[in-house]
């Protein structure tokens, strides 16, 4: 088993539970079969027992051969050259010039050391593999007027389910009745339980608290966020880093350069000097295992497997190793505003209907035109529509500009809501009176945008509403304003604090808002400067402007709404993606609770791992530098040479193991 392939990832219903997964058990078996071998043989030898010392060799052998045996014909099948080759050449060079004790010391250490390899490296699977053992294999589901108790993969969308309190919730929903609070840091790594209520969403693999509650089934049990999670980080695990695939790279050509450098030593040393045969041959092989670069290989998955693996068990997603390295280099951050710095939870704060015009059409008219849209602010006009019992038309012919606003057909009239870049292609009567509220609001750090219908059946041609062109002409009539509230998040200004700590030189705060809006929201967490009224393309612009001006940038948006500027960044990240099948396919870097401080603790795990990867490479390269030296100097001996390879190959698995343990 070479260090390369110890690394696969298996699928996911194979993803190992335990240590005695993905034949442990057997690699350990022929391990002490191969220490016996060594033991016994050598025993023998010293007591002059010859046919008994080559029978336990023999054993040694072909225990703890094996596998390398296996890996390196399979090598040579494909015409490549690898570890394993090395390892094999090498044990049988020293029995054929009767050193067969320490080509079965090599051959016990090289399987000892893959078999610790894949139990470090067991660990950070198993930690996802505990994710598994989150989600229930049964439900309690109403159906017929009784509760019974079926499989997950029984239960269809819209069943709905019971959980008593302490029960992990099996399938994700939608709170029909009851309230409780909601363990989630399984989920989303926030220690604080979630009070859920009515109409709240619940994920698998949460724990209910003190209270039943009544869930419609909204997902599937193969499509539960918890399930997407586990999928997601096992793709990471297989997803390379761009040092392990340089790594990959290298491994082939290095391996082919000791293979050549191996028969140069036993070649020239009798050739050109007249050295003896057995003392160039023993050289060469014990050269050919100091120069194999096993720990250099490991070196890199040792690491970002452990920091992927810290990472999703405090709910933090990596979509691959090079997004850990990538994470490491950020310099920049930037937010955006709503869902990000801000709740996202708007709520409706002001009807502000013109002369003359009544408060409650405004936000019925409002409402009907946003019913269609996707926008939060939309979103919390419905609501309050609803909240005040008003009349809804359906609304027809829905058109959206983004960034801008969006318009549509009410009872045979034209109604539009946006702000004032919707408006600056139409020419609006009582524009002035609009703006004067609009500038009230927004002074009081509220949005605020424009609800105005069309006068005829077709608007004038586009104009910019400049109050000396549009007061009095008809096409556009604004006839009321409505501004929204959104609380700064809880936890944001510590959170930038981090990642200052953290090492990032510039936090923008970047929005399609308007600045008075991002300027009090900016002030509150304390970023270094706000860009307002931003559109998709502008925030592009200013993520690369800052990749040239500052470095790696990081991009935290929704993942939706952000996603040319997720793309742009050089990591993008998105949050509070629990439930949200866009954010977890858009961006590089997830966290999947609301905490904001996930993130500085994400690049603080990057950075150790970077750090991490740089000790593992140093000591790797190292061991095969000092090693070579002194066996071109004082003669190094084998079975030294061995125990330096191998337990240079332990040691860097067992240091990126420690990311395991980094703490929030």
């Amino acid at each position: 088993m070479t260090p390369s392939r110890s690394v696969s990832t298996p699928p996911p219903e194979a993803a190992p539970t335990g240590p005695l997964a993905v034949g442990w058990r057997r690699e350990a078996v022929f391990v002490a079969l191969a220490l016996t071998g060594l033991v016994v043989g050598f025993a023998a030898e010293r007591m002059g027992m010859g046919p008994l010392a080559w029978g336990a060799y023999a054993v040694s052998y072909a225990f703890g051969g094996w596998d390398g045996l296996r890996a390196g014909l399979g090598a040579l099948r494909q015409r490549r050259a690898d570890i394993d080759l090395l390892m094999i050449l090498a044990a049988v060079g020293a029995l054929a010039i009767g050193a067969p004790f320490e080509g079965a010391m090599l051959l016990f250490l090289f399987s000892l050391s893959n078999l610790l390899q894949d139990i470090a490296l067991g660990r950070s699977r198993r930690a996802i593999g505990a994710l598994m053992d989150l989600r229930p294999d049964v439900a309690l589901v109403r159906r017929d007027g009784a509760l019974v108790e079926l499989p997950v993969g029984e239960v269809e969308i819209g069943e709905t389910i019971r959980l008593k309190p302490g029960d992990r919730v099996p399938l994700d929903g939608e709170v029909l009745t009851g309230r409780s609070l909601l363990d989630q840091a399984s989920l989303t790594g926030e220690s604080v339980p979630v009070e859920k209520n009515p109409g709240d969403a619940v994920f698998a693999g949460t724990v209910n608290g003190g209270g039943a509650l009544d869930v419609r089934v909204t997902t599937a049990a193969g499509a539960s966020a918890i399930a997407r999670v586990i999928q997601l980080v096992e793709q990471a695990q297989g997803e390379k880093a761009e040092t392990q695939r340089l790594l990959d790279r290298f491994e082939q050509p290095y391996a082919l350069g000791v293979i050549a450098l191996t028969l140069i030593a036993i070649a020239l040393p009798p050739l050109a000097w007249g050295e003896a045969f057995r003392p160039a041959f023993y050289r060469a092989m014990t050269l050919m295992v100091a120069a194999s670069p096993c720990a250099l290989i490991i070196s890199t998955p040792a690491a970002v497997l452990s920091a992927i693996a810290a990472a999703a068990r405090r709910g933090v997603l990596f979509k691959g190793g090079a997004y850990v390295e990538a994470a490491g280099t950020v310099r920049a951050v930037v937010f955006d505003k709503t869902g990000t710095l801000t709740t996202g939870q708007h709520r409706l704060t002001d009807v502000v209907a013109c002369e003359g015009e009544r408060a409650d059409e405004v936000l019925a008219l409002a409402a009907s035109v946003q019913a269609s849209s996707e926008h939060h602010l939309g979103a919390a006009t419905v609501t309050a529509a609803r909240e005040h019992r008003l009349d809804v038309p359906l609304a027809s012919g829905f058109q959206a500009s983004v960034g801008r606003g969006v318009s549509a057909v009410v009872d045979g009239r034209e109604v539009a809501v946006g702000n004032a870049r919707f408006y600056a292609e139409r020419r609006v009567a009582r524009w002035s009176d609009a703006q004067r509220t609009v500038s009230r609001l927004e002074a009081e750090g509220k949005t605020a945008v424009v609800v105005a219908v069309a006068e005829s059946g077709r608007p004038l041609a586009p104009e910019a509403p400049d109050e000396s062109e549009t007061e009095g002409v008809v096409g556009w009539r604004a006839i009321g304003v409505t501004a929204f509230a959104d609380a700064v998040r809880t936890g944001a200004p510590e959170a930038i604090r981090q990642l200052r700590e953290a090492g990032v030189e510039r936090i923008v705060l970047l929005t399609g808002d308007n600045r008075a809006v991002a300027e009090a929201v900016g002030r509150a967490v304390g970023v270094d400067a706000v860009v307002a009224e931003a559109l998709p393309e502008t925030k592009v612009d200013l993520v690369r402007s800052l990749q040239a001006s500052v470095g790696p940038v990081a991009m935290v948006g929704d993942g939706v709404n952000d996603a040319p500027a997720l793309a742009a960044a050089t990591l993008g990240v998105a949050m509070g993606a629990a439930g949200t099948d866009a954010a977890l396919e858009t961006a590089d870097l997830v966290l999947m609770g609301d905490d904001l401080l996930a993130l500085p603790f994400a690049l603080r795990l990057s950075r150790r791992a970077r750090r991490t990867l740089a000790v593992n490479l140093g000591v790797s390269l190292a061991a095969i530098a000092v090693m070579v030296m002194l066996i071109l100097t004082v003669g190094l001996a084998l079975p030294i040479a061995v125990v330096g390879h191998e337990g240079s190959t332990v040691l860097v698995s067992l240091n990126g193991l420690r990311l395991l343990a980094v703490r929030r």
